[in-house]
């Protein structure tokens, strides 16, 4: 007798064996992945900022390297100014020196004209100086009188001030006695007259005519 069995067979599950070890394998190389761009990214950071250290290092270098030539620049101008000044305050000191040289001189003359006019016979200058203020005087004289003449003759001037005698001493020369004298003498500088400013014109006055 023959059996035809009408229902389906019961299918085989044709499922491969799932490996335990595969998801964690995946998860490893994902991890790996990742690790290894965050190290480019911050291989590429580290090599960023390098470059921008670097850069601002040189222009820091230039920066220094300009600012040092500016300060040898103004350096050479400072010493060519302090140069000028000391050039101009030798220039003022030479004219100063030149005026007080001159005025000196014009009164020089005026101390020694008078000089002349009030000194007695038989008295005799050996040397004079003038510092500005004051004449230093060394004569010679036969007479103590003499001396004395030759003081009060200064005194009654307007340009001497009061004689100082400070030695006068006897010496003998070929058997002829005679004095030598030294004495300070201030001297008054003449004031200088200021020109009178002009007086004004008075203006004409015009009559009216009515």
């Amino acid at each position: 007798m023959i059996r035809i069995n009408l229902l389906k067979p019961e299918a085989k599950e044709a499922r491969e064996p799932v490996q335990p070890g595969l998801p964690k394998a995946a998860k490893e190389r994902k991890r790996a992945s990742f690790g290894t761009i965050v190290f480019l990214l911050l291989l590429v950071s580290l090599a960023g900022y390098y470059f921008y250290q670097h850069w601002q290092i040189q222009k820091e270098k230039q920066l220094i390297a300009q600012a040092q030539q500016e300060k040898n620049q103004l350096q050479y101008v400072v010493a060519k100014l302090e140069e000028v000044k000391l050039q101009k305050a030798n220039l003022e000191m030479k004219i100063n020196l030149i005026r007080q040289l001159k005025a000196n001189q014009d009164i020089a003359v005026r101390i020694m004209d008078e000089i002349n006019r009030r000194i007695p016979d038989y008295v005799w200058l050996k040397d004079a100086s003038f510092d500005g203020q004051t004449m230093k005087i060394k004569g010679e004289a036969i007479s103590n009188n003499l001396i004395a003449d030759f003081i009060t003759n200064l005194q009654r001037s307007k340009t001497f001030g009061q004689v100082n005698l400070i030695v006068s001493t006897q010496k003998t020369q070929g058997g002829v006695v005679y004095l030598e004298f030294d004495m300070t003498v201030p001297v008054n500088k003449p004031q200088v007259e200021q020109p009178q400013a002009a007086k004004p014109k008075p203006t004409p006055q015009t009559t009216r005519r009515r």
